[in-house]
């Protein structure tokens, strides 16, 4: 082995990773963030949940649990209720996590030692039930909640119960499987249109499409639609599974479900093709692909929860189309909202298809020219 050799070889990859500035923003911009978001935006004790309050009771006593519940730090009042039934409600359309019911017979029933209060909580989201149970067991500064015990659903057991709704067997799948078609879809739809423009490019078919009447609005249009309906199989493929295997409900309408996913679909072939005008190749579109998937996963609420996550990384969160279409699929199969109750999402996921759409088309028109 010649050292002159080697070192000139070494030399020449050292040159050539220099001029590849997407490879080097990855060799420093992947271990920093991962140290960001883990250290930093990775939190799995809630904080903040946003709570409904129905105190029926409106005593100084009822006033003093609310507000040593709310000193915890683990729920917000965000939400003022008359009745259980107004709770369920926002339970339901995803407007808050908790629910705390507060009856009107609160001091004699405290005096008796019967359940004086209800703890109403999203359970289609495991780790909100977590903190629910946490919050009913803590040794809150008033007379109205010594001796706290937990109750499932129609059990009633001490001063305080915790009553849990879409999911009180805390069955993880019923939580993750909906999840997973938002993931997988991210994954490949992104991955799939981030190497179609490069893969003609390289393959010396650009120029024939260029040469054809076609527009850049219709090619890109055209290089969408197809994996639309690849989108769509898989979609239909993980409800299947996720039905005959884990038991998962879809208590929504399947027709919400999968408008829900094409709003997705459409999403994510948008970014990939404006991936696609940027890179120069398809491993340069693997590595963009890659860079985007990561913060999805950790920050849409999938793997970690949202609640947890400072404000500022809450802020970028709602930039990535996964944590919009996480709330939308949970609210529909688990709850059974409908998309026009979880309108603001559906809206988020637009606003995203149009303006990725739109600069897709405007960078690559530029780079026909």
């Amino acid at each position: 082995m010649n050292p002159r050799r080697l070192f000139a070889i070494v030399m020449k990859e050292l040159r050539q990773m220099r001029r590849d500035r997407i490879t080097l923003a990855m060799i420093v911009g992947i271990p920093v963030m991962q140290l960001v978001l883990f250290g930093y935006a990775i939190n799995l004790n809630l904080r903040g949940l946003e709570t409904g309050i129905a105190d029926q009771s409106n005593t100084a006593a009822s006033r003093a649990l609310v507000m040593d519940m709310v000193a915890t730090g683990v729920i917000t009042p965000t939400v003022s209720a008359t009745s259980p039934q107004a709770l369920m409600e926002g339970l339901r359309r995803g407007e808050i996590s908790i629910g705390v019911v507060i009856p009107p017979d609160f001091e004699r029933r405290r005096f008796e030692g019967r359940e004086a209060v209800q703890v109403l909580v999203d359970g289609s989201d495991t780790v909100v039930q977590s903190a629910a149970v946490q919050l009913a067991q803590l040794p809150l500064n008033t007379q109205s909640t010594t001796n706290l015990r937990v109750g499932n659903v129609g059990q009633a057991a001490g001063q305080v119960s915790v009553v849990s709704f879409y999911n009180p067997q805390r069955r993880s799948a019923i939580n993750i499987v909906p999840g997973l078609i938002g993931v997988i879809l991210t994954m490949t739809m992104v991955l799939f249109t981030g190497v179609a423009i490069v893969r003609e490019r390289e393959r010396g078919n650009m120029e024939l499409l260029i040469a054809t009447p076609l527009s850049s609005s219709e090619l890109m249009i055209g290089k969408v639609l197809p994996y639309a309906a690849i989108g769509l199989v898989q979609t239909t493929v993980i409800l299947v599974l996720g039905v005959w295997l884990f038991d998962v409900p879809i208590r929504g309408s399947l027709l919400d479900v999968y408008l829900a996913a094409v709003l997705l679909i459409l999403a994510n072939l948008t970014l990939g093709l404006l991936i696609s005008t940027k890179a120069q190749s398809q491993f340069q579109a693997m590595q963009m692909t890659f860079f985007v998937f990561l913060p999805s996963i950790l920050l849409s609420g999938f793997m970690f929860p949202f609640a947890g996550m400072p404000r500022v990384v809450q802020w970028l969160a709602e930039v990535l189309p996964l944590t919009h279409f996480l709330r939308l699929i949970r609210g529909i199969m688990l709850r059974g909202a409908g998309l026009t109750e979880l309108w603001p999402d559906v809206l988020a996921l637009l606003a995203f298809i149009a303006v990725m759409m739109t600069l897709a088309i405007s960078r690559f028109r530029k780079r026909l020219d």
